[in-house]
């Protein structure tokens, strides 16, 4: 069978096609031997080509009509048309575009429209940047934790991370959350692991936390994978459930134990400041008291020194003044003097007794009028 510009479909070949094809043939290679010769016109017809077969009809497929070369041509232009404006492509605030041709990372975009070269050119991958991802190690479940003094621990974590990179993010990482949800389960391991049980139960559980952090950024980083951890947080540090009433026995008998310090802290600081003030009260009373009493005695080892001198050149003289000197201080707190007229003075004395004081006399009351004396 053959194809012919008439129809659209096959056209199969019957032997009285065949037949007619080789007559028209014949006839045409006399006409082709006679050269220049002008020929009569003969009128000749075509034979018709014979009917076909019915049956052959009955199995030939249905007729198509041809489209037209220009209706092909636009179709082909609309195509490449609606292919070339594929390539754009619109990035949100939230994300960062990363244009990838043949497979290789050749461009990173900001947020807005913008374009690549169709697919399979080029195609763009559209990762968000600022969203924050949470992870729970353990799926969520409680994990049994051995601590830095041999105890055993039930904790739970979760992880807060964004993406930092995210080319290193997409192409050097396999399994991102699964990498972070790993790692941070060895970080907080071996941070608990580095640490008494008491931390993990007390206000270090903060700090715990923090060196977790740590830990898992520089393992991130070693990874090479792009992503920026913003929060480790220890939701969960308590002993297991089957010893959770002894350990609390103990922990309220720590408790009692540390309220009894406290008192007792107390107590030193305030007897101690008061102790320490008496003494130095006490010494620098004595530091006085010494010097006044060295200084009597310098004075005294002085008058004496002056008074044997003095009775060295004149003895008489000497005990005589030492003589008043006594009776001036013994007489000094006397109430009464007598004195002896046979003394041996040359103008008698007079004896007296000392008069008591005078009476107070009352000042006059405000307002009082003053008493006038009878006039004879």
């Amino acid at each position: 069978m053959r194809n012919e510009p008439g129809d659209f479909g096959p056209e199969f070949v019957t032997p009285a096609g065949v037949q007619a094809w080789l007559d028209r043939l014949r006839r045409a290679r006399p006409a082709a031997a006679e050269g220049d010769a002008p020929a009569p016109a003969v009128e000749t017809r075509t034979p018709a080509p014979p009917a076909p077969d019915r049956a052959v009809l009955a199995t030939a497929p249905p007729g198509r009509r041809v489209l037209p070369m220009a209706s092909i041509l636009a179709t082909v232009a609309l195509a490449l048309a609606v292919w070339a404006a594929s390539g754009f492509y619109r990035v949100q605030p939230d994300q960062v575009g990363l244009v990838l041709r043949f497979g290789e990372l050749v461009e990173t975009t900001e947020p807005g429209l913008n374009y690549h070269w169709p697919y399979p050119i080029e195609f763009v991958l559209l990762p968000r940047v600022t969203a924050v991802n949470q992870v729970k190690i353990g799926n969520g479940t409680v994990m049994q934790m051995l601590t830095g003094d041999e105890n055993i621990v039930e904790a739970t974590a979760s992880i807060s991370w964004r993406v930092k990179n995210p080319s290193k993010f997409l192409f050097n990482v396999y399994d991102p959350e699964g990498a972070v949800k790993l790692a941070g389960e060895s970080a907080v391991r071996q941070i608990i692991g580095l640490n008494p049980i008491q931390s993990g139960l007390s206000d270090q559980r903060q700090k715990i936390a923090d060196d977790a952090q740590s830990l898992l950024q520089r393992t991130l980083d070693s990874y090479d994978a792009g992503i920026q951890v913003t929060q480790v947080q220890l939701q969960r540090v308590d002993p297991p459930l089957a010893v959770i009433d002894a350990f609390n026995d103990v922990q309220r008998a720590r408790a009692d134990q540390q309220r009894a310090r406290n008192e007792a802290e107390a107590y030193r600081n305030d007897v101690l400041p008061r102790a320490r003030a008496e003494a130095d009260r006490v010494k620098q009373e004595a530091l006085v008291y010494r010097e006044q009493a060295l200084n009597k005695a310098r004075s005294d080892a002085e008058r004496f020194n002056a008074l044997q001198a003095s009775f060295a050149a004149d003895p008489d003289l000497t005990a005589r003044r030492l003589y008043l000197d006594a009776m001036e201080e013994v007489l000094k707190s006397a109430g009464k003097i007598f004195i002896d007229p046979s003394g041996g003075s040359a103008s008698p004395i007079v004896p007296y007794l000392p008069l008591p004081a005078p009476p107070t006399v009352l000042a006059p009351q405000a307002g009082a009028q003053p008493v006038s004396k009878a006039t004879p």
